[in-house]
């Protein structure tokens, strides 16, 4: 099982992949994700750098079902795109793993209840 407590080499190649995939997913455009907008919020990765916990924001968050399937399609090229961009930082490319994060719709919720 892979152990996610971070050191320093961990939270450097997390923040790199963080931005490296949001541009990947920005340059695809929300056409390609139903229109929506994807937003990469944070990146854990392992301590042997082979699997990355990707957690993904979506807006509007009733197509959050439809993109994160979306996501999972696409998996295998997400990472190939990766590749080519970490290809001089890293010796392997770690396996994504995608998550929703639903922080937003947290605050959102707890900001209407105190409206109430």
């Amino acid at each position: 099982m892979a152990e996610f407590t971070e050191n320093t080499r961990q939270k450097k190649v997390a923040r790199e992949i963080q931005r490296d995939l949001a541009e990947i997913i920005r340059g695809r455009g929300m056409a390609a994700f139903d229109g929506a907008m994807v937003t990469v919020s944070g990146v854990k990765i392992s301590s042997d750098l082979s699997l990355a916990k990707v957690y993904v924001s979506i807006f509007p968050s009733a197509k959050a079902e439809k993109v994160m399937e979306l996501l999972e399609e696409n998996n295998r090229s997400l990472r190939g795109e990766l590749g080519h961009l970490v290809a001089k930082q890293l010796r392997i490319v770690p396996e994504l793993a995608f998550y929703l994060d639903d922080s937003l719709d947290y605050v959102e919720h707890i900001d209407e209840l105190l409206r109430k």
